[in-house]
């Protein structure tokens, strides 16, 4: 496992403004997650490792029940987006601080790679989630990367997250072992930009950990590369991303 990032030290300053939702990615990801939810509103949800919020109140409008965000970083929490059925928390993966069978739902939305004791964490997942609930994993899998657009100019950034992201078999043989089994590997498809400029202005806030990884030659090559590709207009549709959403539940 590569070190871990700190979200503390720069990404809490840059992670709300680099890692906004669009509003169609937030139509579609709030549709995914009902699609997978298998069971009817309201329903209480884990938005565990929520960061700034970006997920944690469209969780509560797209649930109808109480949603509570567990994030480690404090100042990421501290600038997390406010809503009437939303409790943020401090806590982490391996020490989530609710009762036994308290969600429905648990999302873990890019989390999963930087959890240290994934074992642990997986039993307490399983710990607070309720019978028939769902565990929806957001994640880049190690034998399944898609081709990212932002790779191409950072190639050092694919070889990095090969590394940082684990396997569907390591993922899914965790969840087993604790009684939870596949019920869905969805490939999702969403616009991140309207276009080449956009993206790049997006990614020039390094707001991606796989930035804390990086030389910052390789940074400077990269944006080099990727200025070029604009001033050409190299790309001129939407850029979209492909990711992978993995739904666990009672076996």
């Amino acid at each position: 496992m590569l070190e871990r990032v700190d979200y503390d030290v720069r990404q809490h300053a840059v992670y709300s403004a680099g890692r906004a939702l669009p509003e169609g990615s937030a139509r579609l990801w709030s549709a995914v997650f009902a699609r997978w939810a298998g069971a009817p509103n309201p329903l209480t949800v884990l938005d565990l490792g929520s960061g700034t919020g970006r997920f944690t109140p469209i969780l509560a409008d797209t649930f109808g029940g109480q949603v509570y965000g567990v994030e480690p970083a404090g100042r990421m929490r501290e600038q997390a987006a406010p809503h009437p059925r939303v409790e943020y928390l401090a806590g982490s993966a391996e020490a989530i601080p609710l009762p036994d069978q308290a969600c429905d739902v648990v999302l873990l939305f890019l989390v999963f790679h930087h959890v240290v004791d994934r074992p642990r964490a997986v039993a307490e997942i399983r710990r607070v989630l309720r019978p028939g609930g769902r565990v929806l994993i957001r994640s880049a899998f190690s034998d399944r990367m898609p081709d990212l657009l932002w790779h191409r100019f950072f190639p050092g950034a694919r070889d990095v997250e090969q590394r940082m992201f684990p396997t569907v078999a390591e993922v899914t043989g965790l969840f087993e072992d604790a009684g939870l089994a596949v019920l869905g590997l969805d490939r999702i498809r969403e616009t991140v930009a309207t276009d080449l400029a956009a993206y790049a202005e997006r990614l020039r806030l390094r707001a991606i950990s796989t930035f804390e990884h990086l030389t910052e030659e390789e940074i400077r090559r990269g944006f080099a590369a990727l200025d070029l590709a604009v001033a050409a207009g190299d790309i001129q549709v939407p850029v979209t991303m492909d990711s992978d959403l993995l739904v666990l539940g009672d076996s």
